[in-house]
């Protein structure tokens, strides 16, 4: 009796026809669907918009095709203000945030009695509304009765204007966006330290080295690739400053105007103003600064492997 062996469907031989392939493409379909309405469409639609000249959203209406949404934003004084200030915010957040971040997973990689409350503690930023927490940031910066003057009372600081002086100001926001950033980042980085393989740490530890050696030499080389993600990331999310401007300054952009971001400037051109074609120009200028930087990131990050 001669057996025949059952043929599966993970056969190597197995032609590629119209019918294995319509399977899995209705599996992605809903998905192809929703990204190319909220995502490919609206991006290519601004983009087009970016190149019209007194373009109506109503009535559809525009003078022409041309680069004068592009040049009205680039020579633009609010503009290159908003992205002087969103580039020092990003500074100043991301590398902080980060740091501290990596500080506060580490510890939170510990095995205590408290790791869930410490590690609930510190994500529920995460999943409380920006609005909510910006209206107790701006009561911590209050001149009269906020806790932060208090504090500096009880040292003989004198009292500081956070909110309505501009130098303090742009302090403010960079401290609260620190804080905002945080959770997030803190969960990422805890992921890649429990994928960290227990081995390398247990070798370490047998041949003497410190525990800031360990932290040096092996854990922050075998986090790098979480580190870089997580620095792309925040990056993004540092160009993108609205919420925390706009709950901490009561809606204005600090004040005198004086700490405009790259979004509050389409924000105020679209919903303000109605001037879609330079919202959109702004969105696509930030777009390809953030593209940029982003494979800037990715360049230095293959260069930072050495392992």
């Amino acid at each position: 009796m001669i057996l025949k062996k059952k043929r599966t469907n993970f056969d190597v031989d197995e032609k590629i026809t119209f019918k294995t392939l319509l399977k899995p493409f209705l599996y992605l379909l809903p998905f192809i669907i929703s990204i190319s309405i909220f995502t490919i469409y609206p991006f290519f639609n601004a983009f087009l918009i970016s190149f019209k000249e007194n373009y109506k959203a109503l009535s559809g209406i525009f003078s022409g095709f041309g680069l004068a949404n592009y040049e009205y934003v680039l020579t633009n004084e609010t503009f290159l203000l908003a992205l002087k200030n969103t580039v020092t915010y990003v500074l100043w957040v991301v590398p902080i945030s980060t740091a501290l971040s990596l500080l506060v997973a580490v510890m939170l990689n510990r095995k205590s009695k408290l790791q869930a409350f410490f590690q609930t503690a510190y994500f529920l930023p995460l999943v409380t509304s920006a609005i909510a927490v910006g209206l107790v940031w701006r009561w911590l910066f209050n001149f009269d009765y906020g806790v932060i003057n208090f504090v500096l009372s009880q040292v003989g600081a004198d009292a500081i204007n956070w909110l309505n002086n501009p130098t303090y100001a742009k302090v403010a926001l960079i401290v609260y966006g620190i804080w905002s950033m945080m959770p997030f980042t803190i969960i990422l980085l805890l992921a890649g330290l429990q994928n960290i393989n227990e081995q390398y740490l247990i070798a370490a530890k047998v041949d003497g080295s410190k525990p800031t050696q360990i932290f040096a030499y092996i854990t922050v080389p075998l986090l790098a690739p979480t580190i870089g993600l997580t620095m792309i990331v925040n990056m993004i999310t540092g160009f993108k400053v609205f919420n925390e401007l706009f709950a901490l300054f009561n809606g204005t952009p600090g004040p005198a105007y004086s700490l405009y971001t790259v979004i509050y400037f389409m924000y105020e051109q679209f919903y303000v103003k109605y001037r879609l074609g330079t919202a959109a120009a702004s969105a696509i200028v930030l777009f390809f600064i953030v593209m940029i930087l982003t494979l800037l990131q990715l360049y230095m990050q293959r260069k930072w492997k050495n392992y």
